[in-house]
């Protein structure tokens, strides 16, 4: 049976995906073997050094889960803010004035062109020179400015991808009864464009996450990534630390994930839209600059 993007394999195309499947897993063991053994060979599977993470209950009140809920503070700050920034911007992109377009288009060009990192740098040393905020919440706002000036730009790209991958009969028919552009936006091209933008949306919530450990790289924010040095200060177990520390980066990335595909679902039983769906991977290159 043939597919619209590709035929199915054959039986010899079949045998040689297996072959490539099993020699792919093949080297994956073995080289999980070649990390446990010398992860063994230095002692880093000794049982004193992951044993704190069970017995230790400091070691999670002290260090590990203040530095999540700092991680999720600073995450869902940026979040709350880039998003309707990011759908503001990324319907201005779309205006039929060139006096809303253009400044708005330079603005996301030019905050999407910097390194995050950069951002967050700049915005620490503008709240040192030109605000009374204290240091002891300077590096969490500093965090927040940088994450919401990239992402906000990232989701405005997202948002314009989204509407832009809709059929133009949307427009056409909502012309053809009188609504005006804004209203033709609002009420009919962003509800059917969501269901096409949030699988980018989300993946672009997850990256404001995993960014917020640059704040505790550099600017001494006090989030789950920058326990570790603590941690491995006083427990000796830097490895293991970074497993642990990771493992949870993965469980709240993908608790956001499950909650994303969730909410798609019920989107897509309750709305009746187009059902036109644009990939993570195209939205993306299409935000991005990509050619897709």
């Amino acid at each position: 049976m043939n597919s619209v993007l590709y035929d199915a394999p054959g039986p010899k195309a079949k045998s040689r995906n297996w072959i490539y499947t099993v020699v792919f897993v093949v080297l994956l063991g073995l080289a999980l073997w070649w990390a446990l053994g010398l992860m063994s060979e230095k002692g880093q599977l000794d049982g004193e050094k992951w044993s704190p993470f069970v017995t230790d209950s400091q070691l999670w009140t002290t260090f590990l889960i203040p530095g999540l809920l700092e991680t999720l503070k600073a995450g869902a700050l940026a979040m709350v803010i880039a998003l309707p920034l990011g759908a503001l911007l990324g319907i201005g992109r779309l205006s039929d004035h060139a006096w809303v377009r253009v400044p708005v288009g330079t603005f996301v060009e030019f905050f999407r062109a910097i390194p995050v990192l950069m951002l967050m740098i700049f915005g620490s040393a503008f709240f040192v020179e030109f605000t009374p905020v204290s240091s002891d919440i300077r590096p969490l706002y500093a965090v927040v400015a940088g994450l919401v000036l990239y992402n906000a730009s990232v989701i405005a790209e997202i948002v314009r991808a989204g509407v832009q991958s809709l059929p133009s009969g949307q427009s056409d028919a909502a012309k053809a009864i009188g609504m005006r552009k804004g209203q033709t936006m609002v009420h009919v091209l962003i509800p059917q464009a969501v269901t096409a933008m949030l699988p980018a949306l989300v993946s672009q919530l997850v990256v404001i996450l995993k960014d917020t450990a640059l704040g505790g790289t550099l600017l001494g924010l006090t989030e789950l990534l920058s326990t570790a040095r603590q941690i491995s200060a006083n427990y000796s177990n830097t490895i293991a630390t970074f497993v642990v520390i990771a493992l949870i980066y993965i469980a709240v990335n993908f608790a956001l994930t499950s909650f994303a595909s969730w909410l798609e679902g019920r989107q897509r039983k309750s709305t009746k839209g187009t059902g036109a769906v644009v990939g993570v991977a195209d939205v993306g290159d299409m935000a991005t600059g990509r050619a897709m």
